[in-house]
């Protein structure tokens, strides 16, 4: 029997289809240095020897913010450039750093960016944004070893200076 409202009669219901997005992790290898000296492996046990790994990335003309995800023994687990700005800035997030370091279950993480001018010193911005993701890292049960700032005469730590 048809019900009838005011507004004449009241129409069949209709299916629906709910679509939703599922999430899952895809992890692709890739080459971050070629022609690496025979000590370099993929563990990361101080900041000269994650310069090593990553040096290459002085030579890009934009900035580039990487996180190395680590497991309990600070192996490598994941890379993930995180963003690629201009000549002197990049935009980081810490919510767009953990999204990552959480789907790969990481224990740790070190960061690492470079300076396309080749001045190593960080700035205002650069200990600021190493401080949030510290306190983020922190919140989430995650350890934040380091950050390395890249550049053409070498590397500032901010461990090593006592910053982290």
């Amino acid at each position: 029997m048809e019900t009838i409202n005011l507004f004449g009669p009241k129409p069949e219901p209709k299916t629906q289809k709910i679509c939703i997005r599922s999430i899952r992790a895809v992890f692709n290898n890739e080459v971050i240095r070629e022609h690496a000296p025979v000590w370099v492996s993929k563990s990361c046990t101080s900041a000269e020897h994650v310069f090593e790994l990553f040096r290459d990335l002085a030579k890009e003309t934009k900035e580039n913010f990487v996180a190395l995800h680590l497991d309990t023994k600070n192996r490598i687990i994941c890379y993930d450039t995180v963003s690629i700005g201009s000549l002197n800035a990049s935009v980081v997030h810490p919510r767009e750093v953990y999204k990552t370091v959480l789907l790969s279950s990481a224990a740790a993480v070190l960061f690492i960016h470079n300076h396309p001018s080749g001045d190593t010193a960080p700035s205002r911005e650069d200990i600021e944004i190493t401080k949030r993701l510290k306190d983020a890292g922190e919140l989430l049960g995650i350890r934040v070893l380091d950050h390395l700032i890249v550049g053409e005469a070498g590397y500032y730590s901010f461990a090593n200076d006592g910053i982290l």
